[in-house]
């Protein structure tokens, strides 16, 4: 028997059937305590989006106006790659990998889906290239976005505590991940509505779902950082090794993802 098969009693149809339908109890419950969850992050308050915030886009400059695409609800996903990063966050490219195919359906429910970073757009566009995705990514490049949604921090504050997902903490990267969703009025006018990070963004990863299911699960628990063994999609292969003890790692700079230990 595997290490793993030896941690669990192998027992009748009866038994099993028995045990899956006690944890289905408990399933059920999770279930109705989240939609009660979700119910109330509808409810919470708004507010008023206030600066003009104009991003560099694809094909020019765009306003946060112009993220919604004539849809009412805009998603944004924070997405770590620095103005002088060779490359994206491992970790936001691992969630990254599950955007493209939401975005139709997404859009059918009156919500546009947008991808910010403070690196120039041609730096973007170049990663984005490499990675094969299509979904709409802008440059907040010289904008106070970042800051003022939670996710840029200076050198200087580095060397103590950030103000990041709603405490102070050690960080270990002036760029860090996020989400924040806004929402546009039949005047034109935005309202910030809701923004959560760290673990609060383990709902955007799928493969985190179905690691849930099998008998390994995530396997993280003995590693020094947890998505230590995450890599770009471009970069596994048969020398893929993991050593656990590896800390969390910036990208390198030209001329450093991200998910902090601690989170929701």
């Amino acid at each position: 028997m595997t290490a793993t098969q030896t941690q669990h009693q192998v027992v009748s149809r009866d038994e099993w059937l028995k045990a899956r339908m006690a944890h289905l109890a408990a399933e059920k419950e999770f279930t109705r305590r989240r939609d009660e969850l979700s119910r109330q992050r509808r409810e919470l308050p708004w507010e008023k989006v206030e600066k003009n915030y104009v991003f560099e886009g694809p094909n020019g400059p765009e306003t946060l106006a112009d993220l919604f695409a004539g849809r009412k609800q805009l998603i944004v996903y924070h997405f770590m790659l620095g103005p002088n990063w060779e490359e994206g966050c491992k970790s936001c490219s691992f969630l990254a990998d599950h955007f493209d195919s939401t975005r139709i359906h997404l859009a059918h429910r009156d919500v546009t889906f947008a991808v910010i970073s403070r690196a120039p757009m041609p730096r973007i566009q170049a990663f984005q290239k490499r990675m094969g995705w299509r979904f709409h990514w802008v440059s907040a490049y010289g904008t106070d976005f970042n800051r003022d949604y939670g996710v840029q921090f200076t050198r200087e504050e580095l060397a103590g505590e950030v103000d990041y997902n709603y405490h102070k903490t050690r960080f270990g990267s002036e760029e860090a991940p996020g989400l924040s969703v806004f929402y546009k009025d039949e005047a034109g006018e935005i309202f910030h509505t809701y923004s959560t990070y760290a673990r609060g963004l383990d709902a955007l990863v799928g493969t985190y779902h179905f690691l849930d299911l099998v008998p390994k699960g995530r396997d993280e628990d003995g590693l020094a950082f947890s998505m230590a063994w995450v890599r770009h999609h471009d970069q596994y292969g048969a020398d893929y090794a993991l050593d656990p003890t590896a800390t969390y790692q910036k990208p390198r700079e030209t001329g450093a993802c991200c998910k902090p230990e601690e989170g929701v």
